[in-house]
């Protein structure tokens, strides 16, 4: 069906769904306010149906290719000694860490060169305006042209500007009072194969992830009843964080010493979208500006292609958009439903107050490592991320 259609956004949700609109015979443009496609950021992961997304778009092994052969999470102390151990294969292998752990920025330069001789895409630009005419969405950019699409989709985040132009008076917002902050660092002998997690009293914490290109992404993350500090400019939010993590044990003054030289400092404060619909008219949302569930879901990745690959099959398979809009939500909700099924507790349980609460932490972590309890942890520690009867769409 020939449809042209604009996508805000060159993050995962924007590519994956521009691969499966060209495949459903439909003309896609994809627009990115950076000026080149977004390479950085931390580990993601692929489960459940959005690896099986990333199967039927023929790139399984591609991933594969590029994971960062991280073999588990270990929990550790303020001497490194390991306090729980969760390797690759624990909790049914969709724990902490999965055997298909990639950089965000090696997905999304992926799908980036998969789509980039079928799809018109337009980087250093940013939708300020759309209309919707009824038989069309006119379309008003920051540098170029005026365009006219027959639909618009946007995929540009949790804090999506474009969104606002559309959806503001129906979003929400759902912050969990957490910051954190992701920025890659040199490689020390110290680094393994295993993501480190340590926690500092005063609900702060410090992991380290290898990767697959000889350094180590570091993330800061705490608890604080402070708003506003993401946005602060970078020199200030550095600042801020070499204050607050003052006095923590580990290997926190590497870390801290490290991130003012860090090429992709990234601050944000975690939270997660609720929008009440998730499309009007011509314009419809995906991906975490239409359901963002948070880092703490484990689920963003999934939510991003599955959305996307839903949504294109479901313009491909109804010729009115407002009948696949219809659809898509429809089959998209629940699985959206349960991934934000996040409790406001989870980031206080993962990051104790007290020392007190450090050490009880560790010891439940490492039980619930151990074989014959991680059975039975998996059936409430693993992310949903099968929790959808996947459609299969014919295609052109």
């Amino acid at each position: 069906m020939s449809r042209n259609i604009l996508i805000s956004g060159a993050g995962i949700a924007g590519p994956a769904l521009a691969y499966w609109l060209h495949r459903h015979g439909m003309t896609a443009t994809v627009i990115e306010r950076a000026p080149e496609p977004r390479l950085g950021g931390q580990t993601v992961d692929l489960r459940g149906a959005g690896r099986t997304v990333i199967e039927r778009m023929g790139l399984g092994q591609a991933a594969r290719d590029r994971v960062t052969h991280e073999e588990g999470l270990r929990f550790v102390d303020g001497r490194d000694r390991i306090r729980a151990s969760f390797g690759a294969g624990a909790l049914d292998g969709d724990g902490f860490v999965t055997e298909l752990e990639l950089l965000r920025g090696e997905l999304a330069d992926l799908l980036h060169r998969h789509t980039r001789d079928d799809i018109d895409y337009v980087f250093g630009d940013e939708v300020t305006g759309l209309v919707d005419t009824g038989d069309g969405v006119d379309v008003t950019f920051r540098n170029g042209a005026d365009r006219r699409f027959d639909l618009v989709v946007l995929a540009d985040g949790l804090r999506s500007r474009t969104r606002d132009l559309v959806f503001a008076d129906i979003a929400r917002i759902r912050s969990f009072g957490l910051y954190t902050a992701y920025f890659t660092i040199p490689r020390a002998e110290s680094d393994g194969r295993w993501a480190r997690w340590y926690n500092a009293p005063g609900r702060r914490v410090v992991i380290l992830r290898p990767d697959n290109q000889g350094t180590t992404r570091a993330t800061l993350s705490f608890l604080y009843p402070r708003t506003g500090l993401d946005r602060l400019q970078v020199p200030a939010q550095q600042d801020f964080l070499r204050r607050h993590y003052d006095g923590a044990r580990w290997e926190t003054p590497r870390v801290l010493d490290a991130m003012s030289d860090s090429p992709d400092f990234y601050f944000e404060s975690v939270g997660q979208l609720r929008l009440e619909h998730w499309s009007r008219g011509r314009i419809a949302a995906v991906g975490d500006a239409a359901y963002c569930a948070s880092p703490l879901s484990g689920m963003g990745t999934s939510l991003a292609l599955v959305g996307a690959y839903v949504l294109a099959g479901e313009l491909g398979r109804h010729p009115d958009h407002r009948d696949a809009f219809r659809s898509y939500e429809t089959i998209m909700r629940p699985y959206a439903g349960q991934a934000q099924n996040v409790s406001w507790f989870a980031p206080r349980l993962a990051s104790p107050k007290t020392r007190i609460g450090i050490r009880l932490l560790n010891t439940i972590a490492g039980l619930a490592a151990k074989p014959a309890i991680s059975r039975v942890t998996s059936r409430f520690a693993t992310p949903p991320a099968d929790a959808i009867d996947l459609p299969v769409y014919p295609q052109p």
